[in-house]
């Protein structure tokens, strides 16, 4: 069985854990939440197996290299750190709530990467540029951060949620099983810390690579210049929070502002001219 037959049967467990986890929300059952922990971290061991098979691979053809290379690729990558990152989450919280929100993303990033026929699945050798030993440090640091704006993203989405209803819910009802708002804001404010700090370091290892590759630090390429404007969006977001005192409504909307501008960082820009044009392949 290869790489690729694995990550797709992955799509659906996913999709399954998402399943549960809504229905854990809807219904209000612990043992749909408990199966949805369990099916999503069975979902993850395969996930990173498969990622290790498809490292293999590329050294029974002859062009080893780490798996982090092209669209595909990098799909894949995300989906398994926003999958991995929200696990973690769910057992410090200890609250699975978030499951019903995070795991859709998880699951359409492999489905667009196994089913949509633009995404070129093959293992392909790497372009001059890419061999460098800051691959790996760059694109881990990088979609690192990307897992935790999307886990910000959808605590902002729950905050939101949780707000518009505050004191309307009726006894039982899933808004109920919601953390209370400040504890949503303080978790989103924690976890837009840990992605902004991922996002440096990504932008740094990206610089000292690009001067490696092309003899520049900084060569305001699209996505180098949209990481800036993301960069600077969740920098305004802790200054915001530090300076200001601003929370809660204000600090939801900024962070889906935010991971909009990670969206296109990662997708948008790859269809225009420049340095990172290889990631459509």
């Amino acid at each position: 069985m290869t790489s690729s037959t694995i990550l797709s049967y992955v799509t659906f467990i996913y999709f399954t854990g998402f399943t549960l986890y809504l229905l854990m929300m809807v219904m209000g059952k612990k043992s749909f939440g408990t199966a949805a922990t369990f099916v999503s971290l069975a979902g993850l061991v395969a996930h990173s197996a498969a990622i290790v098979l498809r490292w293999m691979e590329s050294y029974q053809l002859g062009i080893g290299h780490a798996p982090l290379s092209n669209l595909y690729e990098s799909l894949i990558f995300f989906s398994w750190t926003v999958t991995l990152f929200y696990l973690v989450v769910e057992w410090r919280t200890k609250n699975r709530v978030l499951g019903a929100f995070v795991m859709p993303i998880s699951s359409l990033a492999l489905a667009y990467a196994s089913f949509s026929p633009s995404v070129n699945s093959r293992i392909q050798p790497l372009v001059p540029a890419l061999k460098s030993n800051w691959l790996i440090a760059h694109v881990i640091t990088c979609f690192f951060s990307y897992a935790a704006f999307a886990l910000s993203f959808a605590l902002s989405i729950i905050y939101l949620i949780k707000l518009k209803n505050q004191g309307a819910g009726r006894a039982g009802s899933f808004l109920n099983r919601i953390p209370d708002s400040r504890v949503l804001d303080e978790l989103n404010y924690q976890i837009v810390i840990i992605g902004f700090l991922m996002l440096t370091l990504g932008i740094i290892t990206g610089s000292v690579w690009a001067h490696s590759a092309w003899g520049t630090y900084w060569g305001w390429d699209p996505k180098e210049t949209w990481s800036l404007i993301t960069w600077l969006i969740y920098a305004s977001v802790i200054h915001a929070r530090i300076a200001r005192g601003w929370e809660g409504k204000r600090i939801a909307v900024l962070c889906i502002v935010g991971f909009a501008c990670v969206i296109f960082t990662y997708f948008g820009v790859n269809y225009l001219a420049g340095l990172h044009s290889y990631a459509k392949s």
